[in-house]
């Protein structure tokens, strides 16, 4: 469920981003139309929620890494085995 929240808000801000290319190059430059500012202000808002959502992910353990090449720490038992030497 949160990979797919995590997608999804993803895909909002290309649309955001996508949004505001169009409201940038129909209006060009008229200064009374705030469409491309006003779609900073929401992929700003998406990107800030995508943040905290990954943040949240990370912290609850739902999100991590599972790479093949990252065997991860070392076995207590080879350190002592180490330090007996």
């Amino acid at each position: 469920m949160l990979k797919f929240a995590i997608v999804i808000l993803m895909l909002a801000l290309i649309a955001s981003l996508g949004s505001g290319f169009y409201y940038l190059m129909i209006d060009q430059g008229d200064k009374t139309k705030r469409r491309t500012f006003n779609s900073l202000g929401v992929r700003l808002s998406l990107a800030i929620a995508l943040a905290a959502l990954i943040v949240y992910g990370v912290a609850t353990g739902q999100l991590g890494h599972r790479n093949p090449w990252d065997a991860g720490p070392a076995p207590a038992a080879s350190q002592v085995e180490g330090a007996a030497e």
